[in-house]
């Protein structure tokens, strides 16, 4: 299966490598996922790539084309709850010292009480494809008030903390105004030392957060709040900027760089516009790089990457993301962030679940069709 861009790099007078259409080609055509939500590598130049399913399975294989087996690296499914369509098993991050301690963290809904779990589990000391399945430390729990907007990515920054994208708790509008409300986890992205422990808990606040410490009750996990749904974010591997592709309420779907500390005035603005209202209070919020109304069929930004391979040229440096219903993918490239460019790439057949890289910078796309996908070309007729 492939599906083609609206134009051809040959129009592009400042491409001059021709190489034919770009376009999305199944990866592993010898493999199927059921809802993959996230794909990873180790970081330990094994070569493998890891997906993750949203029942509850995360499975590894060799990074080849030709693969045609798979392992199942870990299954918690009887501990996942994944009876709505944003919730299960959502999130997965390898420890940057993987290969010398085996950790890895992941980001799960469970029930009774309806919750979010942030874990770490190890690998298996005899097998190097499989987890410890009886070796979870939880590390974070919070309630959830509704089943949807849960968030669900986690990754670990440049500096080495851990961070968690979070929901504002769900339903719609943000009934209980969790997004501007710091006393709670709901609605941000958090930041934790899980090299530390602290207080108690199975981790620790870095020094530098910016809630440190306070007086007025507000979580100290907080790295930025006022977001609604930020499904998925990521580093830039050449800056260290993080990008977060915010989930919108009815109009809009934005793309934040995400500042410590930053209000991202969820749900007093949706986009670069007042909710609820004509007028707002704006004062001390960030606003979007870039937002996408509903116009054309969109309906839920799928966060993705700043390209950093070597495989498509004509991408490098630039923001590439999706949107989870109609399937289109774009480019967004900031290099004048006054005068965004944005270029719609191509619309996939299915729906695009959410972006992930491997140790070499290349960028997968996993489809709610069951498969992995990545770019590729397909030559001129």
């Amino acid at each position: 299966m492939s599906c083609q861009m609206a134009y051809t790099q040959g129009n592009s007078a400042d491409s001059p490598d021709v190489k034919g259409y770009l376009t999305v080609v199944e990866a592993y055509p010898g493999l199927n996922f059921k809802r993959p939500v996230d794909l990873q590598h180790a970081g330990d130049n094994s070569g493998r790539i890891f997906v993750v399913e949203q029942q509850g399975v995360i499975s590894t294989f060799k990074n080849e084309a030709k693969t045609a087996e798979k392992t199942e690296f870990l299954d918690i499914r009887n501990q996942v709850n994944d009876s709505g369509n944003e919730q299960g098993l959502l999130g997965l991050a390898f420890h940057p010292d993987y290969e010398s301690n085996g950790y890895f963290y992941v980001n799960y809904t469970a029930d009774n009480p309806n919750r979010t779990v942030i874990s770490r589990f190890s690998v298996s000391s005899v097998d190097l494809n499989k987890a410890d399945a009886a070796s979870e430390v939880i590390l974070l729990e919070f309630d959830q008030p509704f089943g949807n907007h849960n968030g669900g990515q986690l990754s670990f920054g440049p500096d080495g903390y851990l961070y968690i994208a979070v929901g504002d708790g769900g339903n719609g509008g943000d009934p209980k105004g969790n997004g501007q409300n710091r006393s709670t986890l709901l609605g941000s992205i958090l930041r934790i030392d899980v090299n530390q422990k602290g207080d108690s808990k199975n981790y620790a606040i870095p020094k530098d957060n910016p809630f440190i410490d306070n007086s007025e009750g507000f979580r100290q996990e907080i790295y930025a709040y006022g977001l609604r749904n930020p499904w998925r974010f990521s580093f830039d591997s050449a800056n260290g900027n993080l990008w977060v592709g915010d989930v919108g309420q009815n109009k809009y779907e934005e793309i934040d760089i995400i500042k410590k500390g930053g209000n991202y005035g969820w749900n007093t603005m949706e986009g670069l516009h007042c909710y609820k209202s004509t007028r707002c209070e704006m004062e001390g919020l960030e606003l979007p790089i870039w937002q996408y109304d509903r116009s054309q069929g969109d309906v839920s930004i799928t966060g993705g990457f700043v390209y950093r391979g070597s495989s498509i040229t004509e991408l490098k440096g630039v923001y590439l993301y999706a949107d989870f219903v109609s399937g289109r993918i774009w480019s967004l490239d900031i290099s004048d962030p006054k005068k965004p460019i944005n270029k719609e790439l191509l619309k996939a057949g299915f729906p695009i679940s959410s972006f992930g890289i491997d140790q070499n910078q290349e960028i997968y796309i996993c489809g709610f069709d069951d498969k992995i996908y990545k770019f590729g070309y397909e030559k001129h007729n």
